[in-house]
């Protein structure tokens, strides 16, 4: 799915990929962020918790963003592929500043939601301006080549990864959650041996890669988050390995960014941001 076109005199919304597990009280620094990102005491958000198939997905995170101070937070669920062309469901994204998918099974929004209107109708508001976030399996949603599943570990291993068409807002990277809970490394890495144009954003619990309009990313939560910048490989050894083996890849890069710290999507430029102090 490609980006949809920004119009002239716009700004594209942020991005906000979270890689799950994000703390949603006591000081719930990413949520909180989003909250003040679409408008603070004006922000109205739309909530689909499809990835999920808990009945209390929805609930919970219109309380949370109700608690947070947004003026209204409204859940609407997919169910089913038609439900994507309901015209009562498309009218709740009239008006709204931001757009948040709960966490669950990235695969089961893929199936539900790809190519339908409301993927669309999402990736038009986000090019006017209205704000994308997405936890766990929503983050991972978010972008064009999205990791539906795959196996664990450091490294990357044929046919250890299956990727499938995301809702598209991007096709700038690959993104990866719960990533080093889980050991995820491999997996992305293998995936961007397939993708090497892309970058890899590996998210860590409780961390957001906040990417700005300018395409400027800045990491916010207690993770932190791993790019993987595979622009200048070398030599990959993915045409020539037989499944289940280790694949060979020169030149990649590596960035591990916390809180405060950035990088630059278009330069490909890592900075430590906020974190750098003037000398006295």
């Amino acid at each position: 799915m490609c980006p949809s076109r920004i119009p002239k005199g716009k700004k594209r919304g942020w991005i906000i990929p979270v890689g799950g597990a994000e703390v949603k009280e006591n000081n719930p620094q990413i949520l909180s962020r989003f909250v003040e990102l679409c408008g603070g005491s004006k922000a109205r958000i739309a909530i689909i918790p499809s990835a999920s198939q808990l009945l209390d997905t929805g609930p919970k995170y219109e309380r949370i963003f109700t608690a947070l101070g947004a003026a209204s937070a409204i859940s609407v669920d997919f169910e089913q592929r038609k439900d994507a062309s309901d015209p009562k469901r498309l009218a709740v994204f009239e008006g709204v500043t931001g757009v948040f998918f709960t966490g669950g099974s990235q695969l089961r929004l893929a199936t539900l939601l790809g190519g339908t209107p409301v993927a669309k109708l999402v990736r038009e508001l986000n090019a006017k301006g209205v704000h994308v976030c997405g936890t766990s399996a929503g983050a991972s949603f978010i972008s064009e080549h999205m990791i539906a599943f795959g196996e664990e570990g450091s490294t990357p291993i044929a046919g250890n990864v299956r990727l499938a068409p995301g809702l598209g807002l991007t096709n700038r990277f690959i993104i990866d959650q719960h990533f080093r809970q889980r050991d995820r490394l491999g997996r992305l890495t293998a995936a961007l041996a397939y993708n090497p144009f892309a970058i890899g954003i590996g998210l860590d619990e409780d961390s957001a890669a906040f990417i700005s309009p300018d395409n400027v990313l800045e990491v916010g939560g207690s993770g932190a988050v791993t790019i993987v910048d595979a622009s200048e490989l070398e030599y990959s050894s993915m045409d020539q390995v037989d499944e289940g083996n280790p694949i060979c890849m020169l030149g990649i890069k590596i960035h591990i960014l916390v809180s405060g710290s950035n990088f630059n999507l278009h330069t490909r430029i890592a900075s430590p941001g906020k974190l750098l102090t003037a000398k006295k």
